[in-house]
């Protein structure tokens, strides 16, 4: 039988903002944006801009402004994050540091006004108006509805997690020095990761705001290379005498590596080349597991009971079934974890986001747990077809027996990852 996947570690001690039960916001009549699917959102929070155009022309290489002349787009943005918002944030408990920076640019360096504790709003208002301070709210999807909602959609289109900061800087005034942010961030103006910018009010203006949005932090090729090289060894160990041998004695001590070690290293690593030329499957050790324990869970407008709630009817071998929330579910099949060294073998194992904490998401040291199922490396094939097809009967998967494939189903159906058609 499968097993639930274990916990990840522990977090800090500290704990959470203190969040009340939220209820659907309207942001400024109707959405604009299209949140029928990832690439259709995405599709269109770039209009006019194309999507294809974006990616061969933009992305990772220049920045680009869009500019739409539409007054309702305008409305829904200036909806996203007021500055009257912070009354009813600092009512629930948020804190400078974690939560809120107060801050100016200063003879062109930043100067941090922050207080220690609870933020109280008569302050914030305050340093905002006498000391012509710029506010900054960390990740406000935490409580703002429609920025949750923008950002869940963000995160399933580009398979990483997407923060967000509110920037509200007084007429006049200038919060940060020039730098750049080592994320993508993206709302109408795009930067490419590593793009030095500056922002200030002007003059006539009694404040602005702005949010900014990144994404592809830690998604560089040289992340998933440390990602995945040591189930590349951990295959190739077990097969391979020459990756089991000792190294050269006393290679620690030594001040400099040896040339003759350094061309042993460098064969075997052109071998765990070759073998990755003929292998479909890789092994990943915590890219996968680490965005789908730290994303947002799936939007939802009321109680959210329907990511608690199994799809349908208990499925039996002659039902027709399909995976539900599929872009909130990773596969990955890596050494089985409670197993000692001598004697691990590969499992598979199944993560979701549907029981994250909405209220933790982005805050770094939060404590985070892994929901999910594992099951034997035999039932993989079976996994797949359930992935990639739209509807299966359970009847067909692959597996030897009935048994087995009544109690697959009936797992993913428990943990609400099944719909019975």
């Amino acid at each position: 039988m499968p097993k639930k996947a274990k916990p990840a570690g522990p977090g800090t001690e500290e704990q959470p903002v203190p969040r009340k039960q939220l209820k659907a916001e309207a942001a400024g009549g109707p959405s604009p944006f299209n949140f029928d699917s990832p690439s259709g959102f995405f599709e269109s929070f770039i209009s006019p801009i194309k999507t294809e155009t974006f990616f061969k022309e933009f992305w990772e290489q220049k920045p680009l402004l869009i500019q739409r002349d539409d007054p309702a787009l305008a409305a829904y943005h200036q909806s996203l994050f007021r500055l009257s918002d912070l009354r009813s944030l600092c009512a629930r408990g948020v804190y400078y540091g974690r939560d809120v920076n107060v801050c100016r640019c200063v003879r062109g360096k930043k100067k941090v006004l922050n207080k220690d504790g609870k933020v109280h709003f008569l302050q914030l208002r305050k340093d905002f108006d006498q000391k012509r301070a710029t506010i900054q709210f960390h990740q406000p999807q935490r409580f703002k509805d429609e920025l949750w909602r923008i950002q869940e959609k963000l995160e399933c289109y580009f398979g990483s997690l997407v923060g967000s900061n509110v920037y509200i800087t007084p007429a006049g005034a200038q919060g940060l020095p020039p730098h750049y942010d080592d994320v993508e961030p993206g709302d109408l103006l795009y930067f490419p990761r590593g793009t030095i910018h500056q922002a200030d009010t002007p003059p006539g203006l009694a404040h602005s705001t702005h949010v900014t949005i990144s994404t592809y932090q830690n998604s560089s090729w040289g992340d998933f290379l440390l990602d995945t090289i040591s189930g590349l060894v951990f295959d190739a160990a077990k097969e391979d005498m020459a990756f089991r041998a000792g190294v050269p004695r006393q290679l620690l001590l030594q001040v400099e590596t040896a040339a003759a070690a350094r061309g042993r290293l460098s064969s075997l690593l052109r071998t765990l080349a070759d073998r990755l030329e003929g292998s479909s499957q890789l092994l990943s050790s915590d890219m996968k597991k680490d965005f789908i324990v730290n994303r947002l869970p799936p939007y939802h407008a009321g109680d959210g009971a329907e990511l608690s709630v199994p799809g349908g009817q208990l499925p039996r071998l002659d039902s027709l079934v399909r995976l539900r929330f599929k872009e909130h579910v990773v596969l990955t099949v890596k050494p089985d974890q409670d197993l000692s060294d001598e004697t691990q073998e590969k499992m598979v194992y199944i993560y979701h986001s549907l029981k994250n904490r909405r209220e933790t998401h982005m805050m770094g040291n939060e404590e985070t747990e892994a929901h999910g199922l594992r099951f034997p490396l035999s039932h993989v094939e079976a996994l797949k077809q359930i992935w990639n097809n739209p509807a299966i009967s359970v009847r067909d998967l692959r597996l030897p027996t009935d048994a087995e494939k009544a109690s697959l189903a009936v797992s993913l159906w428990t943990e609400c990852l099944l719909q019975v058609l």
